[in-house]
């Protein structure tokens, strides 16, 4: 019997389940998704950036900016690294994170707490921002590895976060 050889491998695995939960997302600017896998490359969970449960996303602000301070998205949305984190039923410590967008500032201070070791990030389209040169310290300093994920996009139709 012949193996199979176009299988894919386990980055593209759990970077496809981080792809595919980044499609929950209803804002309407950026979709992220991350999927938490375990040492013996297991789902552990899965989120996507959103609002909290109970604030309905029909209600609440998409915008960046709005006519009102409190109209901001950025001061209600849960990020795809900390949904993940809270939806687990298991721990998480020595698992791996994939996820879309390169993790802020804050999500970089769960990812550490949580016990996460290592980050495989799709997209870092905020690179030169003080919140992502922030968490690119804060994940050194806690000796969490992180690396550009380089295997094949499965979905073509895919825009980068």
């Amino acid at each position: 019997m012949n193996e199979r050889l176009d299988y894919i491998s386990w980055d593209e695995y759990f970077m496809g389940v981080a792809i595919l939960s980044s499609k929950r997302s209803k804002d309407p600017s950026t979709q992220v998704g991350a999927c938490i896998a375990s040492e013996d490359n297991k789902v552990i969970t899965m989120g996507y950036n959103g609002m909290p449960i109970g604030c309905s996303d029909d209600i609440m602000p998409w915008q960046k900016e709005g006519a009102d301070e409190l109209d901001n998205k950025y001061l209600y949305v849960c990020h795809a690294e900390f949904n993940a984190i809270l939806n687990s039923f298991s721990p998480v410590k020595g698992c791996r994170l994939y996820v879309t967008l390169f993790p802020c500032n804050e999500c970089a201070k769960a990812i550490i707490q949580s016990g996460i070791k290592e980050v495989i990030y799709l997209s870092n389209k905020y690179e030169n921002t003080v919140a992502t040169k922030a968490s690119k310290r804060l994940l050194a300093l806690a000796n969490v590895k992180f690396r550009k994920y380089e295997g094949r996009i499965l979905n073509p139709e895919f825009k980068n976060a």
